[in-house]
C-alpha cells in the first residue's frame, strides 16, 4: 500500500518542477510564467527505495468565486483533502509572502500530515527566506532546489516514516484477509487467450485520447464518463494545458483516457505555452489507441477539424468522430444527414468511420460512444488469414485487372498481412513502381468493405523483389566445356570476327568439306 503525496503552493514556486524530477519524466509544462498548471496531474514516483503516488496541482490564489482562479483552487483543495501528505512549497528567495501564511493556516486545519519544502534555496540568496519559514507553524523547512536536485536526501528522510506506516499497514491487511478471497489459477485458454491478448485488460488498458479544437467540451465529457468532476471545465476557450491521463472502468471496460489542449490554428498559435500544450496533445495521440475527435455541432468539420481527423488517420491511429452539444440541437434528423453527408465528402480517408452525437453536459450517446469506440479497437486489431486475402485478391484481379502502362503488363501475384494496429498488407508483384494511386485505392476500398473495416487505415505496400534479374550487371562467361579447349592467345594476335577467312585457313565456325 502505497500513500499519495499533493504538492501544493503559491503559482510559480516550482511545484511541477519537482513533481517532473520525482516521477523521472517531463509530464507536466513547466514555464517560467505564473499559472501554467490548472489540472490536477497523478503521476507514480519514486525516491531511493520508496514508491509513492505524486499529485501536481494548481497554484494556490486568493479568489473562492466561480471565476477560473477559484475553479482551479477548488480543486487544489480537493488534492489536498484525498492525499495522505501535503508538501506545501514555497520560494525561499522570494520569502514567506502574506498568500503563504493565508495557505499555511489552510494546511493545518485541512491536511493530516504536512511537509514544509523552501525551493530555489541553492545559495545564500535564500538563506533569509529558509529562516523566515519556520516562522509558519509547519517544522522545520526541507531546503530543496527541485530545478537541480538538491536536497532529495533531505526529503527521503521526512518520508522514509510514512513509506514504513503505510507498509506495516499493508501488511496487516495481508494477514487478516481470508484465504476464501484467493483466486484460484485458471485454466489455460490456449488459441482462444492468444486471440484476446489484444483485448483491454487492468494491466493493458485501453489508450483514448479526446482531441479537438478549443471549447468542444473535451473535459466535460471526460468528466461526464468518470462520474465526477476531475477536471477543470469552463465557458473560458482553452482552459485545458496539459494531456492528463486519467483511468477509468467504463461499462466494464478498463480505459486510460487522455484529455488534450484544444487544437487552433498553427497560425493563431503565438504564446509559447499554448505551443507546448498543443505539441504535449499530438505526443498523446501518438501514444492513444482510439482518438475521438469532438466535433462542436454549432461549428462542426470546419478545417481544424479536418486537420486534426487526417493527423489522428496519418499516425495510423483508429478514430471516432463524436459531436457534442447534441442536446440543444432542433432538427435533429437534417442535421445527422448532413454531417454524415459531409463527413462522406470532407474525409474519404475515413470513409465508414463511426459517427456518434453525444451531449457532455447531460451524458446522452456515452453508451453509443463507448460501444464505437470498442468497434474500432477491435477492427484496429483485425488480422486475415493469408489464403482468404489471397482468394479475395483473386476475384479483385478478375473483376477490375490492372492496368498494362507502356505496353508492360503488372501482375500482382501474392498477398498478406504483415501487421496489425493498423492493419499493414503487402502485394508482391511485378512493376510495382509503375502501380498507380488510383489501383490502389481500389484494393483499399475493397478491403473495407468485404472484410468489415471500416474508417481504420489501412497500408497497403507494392514490393517487387521477386522480378529483379539475378543475372543483370554480371560479365558474361564462356561455358565450361570450351573453355578447357582454348589456349592462351599470343601477345601480337589480333582479335578475327567470327566468320572471316584467316590467310591459310577456312572461315571460321565452319567444318571442313569432306
Amino acid at each position: 500500500m502505497s500513500f499519495t503525496l499533493a504538492i501544493v503552493g503559491r503559482p510559480n514556486v516550482g511545484k511541477s518542477t519537482l513533481f517532473n524530477r520525482l516521477v523521472g519524466k517531463k509530464l507536466a509544462l513547466v514555464d517560467d510564467q505564473p499559472g501554467v498548471t490548472r489540472d490536477l496531474r497523478e503521476g507514480e514516483a519514486r525516491l531511493g527505495d520508496i514508491r509513492f503516488t505524486v499529485i501536481d496541482t494548481a497554484g494556490l490564489e486568493e479568489a473562492t468565486d466561480e471565476s477560473l482562479q477559484g475553479r482551479m483552487r477548488k480543486l487544489t483543495e480537493r488534492a489536498v483533502d484525498m492525499a495522505d501528505v501535503c508538501l506545501f512549497m514555497i520560494d525561499a528567495r522570494a520569502g514567506v509572502t502574506a498568500t503563504d501564511e493565508v495557505f499555511a493556516e489552510i494546511l493545518r486545519k485541512r491536511a493530516a500530515r504536512v511537509l514544509l519544502a523552501a525551493n530555489k534555496s541553492e545559495g545564500s540568496a535564500a538563506d533569509a527566506g529558509v529562516l523566515e519559514a519556520y516562522g509558519l507553524g509547519l517544522g522545520e523547512p526541507l531546503r530543496i532546489s527541485a530545478e537541480h536536485g538538491e536536497g532529495m536526501s533531505e526529503l527521503f528522510s521526512a518520508l522514509m516514516p510514512i513509506s514504513d506506516e503505510f507498509e506495516e499497514k499493508a501488511a496487516e491487511a495481508e494477514t487478516l484477509a481470508p484465504i476464501m478471497d484467493l483466486e484460484l489459477p485458471e485454466e489455460d485458454g490456449g488459441e482462444e487467450e492468444a486471440e484476446a491478448a489484444w483485448r483491454p485488460s487492468a494491466e493493458r488498458p485501453l489508450q483514448v485520447a479526446v482531441v479537438g479544437r478549443p471549447n468542444a467540451g473535451k473535459s466535460t465529457l471526460i468528466n461526464k464518463i468518470l462520474g465526477e468532476d476531475r477536471l477543470l471545465t469552463g465557458p473560458e476557450a482553452g482552459i485545458t494545458r496539459d494531456s492528463i491521463s486519467l483511468r477509468v472502468d467504463w461499462d466494464g471496460t478498463p480505459v486510460k483516457i487522455f484529455d488534450t489542449a484544444g487544437m487552433r490554428k498553427k497560425a493563431k498559435v503565438q504564446d509559447k505555452v499554448e505551443k507546448l500544450s498543443v505539441s504535449d496533445g499530438l505526443r498523446a495521440v501518438k501514444f492513444a489507441e482510439v482518438v475521438v475527435v469532438l466535433l462542436d455541432a454549432a461549428i462542426p468539420f470546419e478545417q481544424q477539424d479536418l486537420r486534426i481527423a487526417d493527423l489522428a488517420e496519418r499516425e495510423g491511429r483508429a478514430v471516432v468522430v463524436a459531436v457534442n452539444k447534441w442536446d440543444i440541437e432542433d432538427e435533429k434528423q437534417e442535421k445527422l444527414k448532413a454531417l454524415k453527408e459531409a463527413f462522406e465528402r470532407l474525409l474519404p480517408q475515413l470513409r465508414g468511420a463511426p459517427l456518434v452525437t453525444v451531449s457532455a453536459k447531460t451524458g446522452r450517446g456515452l453508451d453509443r460512444l463507448h460501444d464505437a469506440i470498442l468497434k474500432a479497437h477491435e477492427v484496429w486489431n483485425r488480422r486475415i488469414g493469408t489464403g482468404q486475402l489471397n482468394r479475395w485478391l483473386g476475384a479483385m484481379l478478375e473483376q477490375h485487372p490492372p492496368p498494362a502502362p507502356q505496353g508492360r503488363r503488372i501482375r500482382l501475384r501474392y498477398m498478406t498481412q504483415a501487421k496489425t494496429r493498423p492493419p499493414q498488407f503487402v502485394v508482391m508483384c511485378s512493376h510495382p513502381d509503375k502501380l498507380p494511386d488510383s489501383y490502389s485505392r481500389y484494393l483499399v476500398n475493397g478491403l473495407r468493405g468485404d472484410f468489415d473495416m471500416p474508417g481504420t487505415p489501412i497500408r497497403l505496400f507494392m514490393r517487387g523483389q521477386g522480378d529483379k534479374n539475378p543475372y543483370q550487371g554480371k560479365k558474361k562467361s564462356t561455358p565450361s566445356r570450351l573453355r578447357k579447349h582454348m589456349g592462351k592467345a599470343p601477345a601480337d594476335a589480333k582479335p578475327v570476327k567470327r566468320g572471316s577467312r584467316p590467310s591459310g585457313g577456312r572461315p571460321l565456325g565452319r567444318k571442313p568439306v569432306k
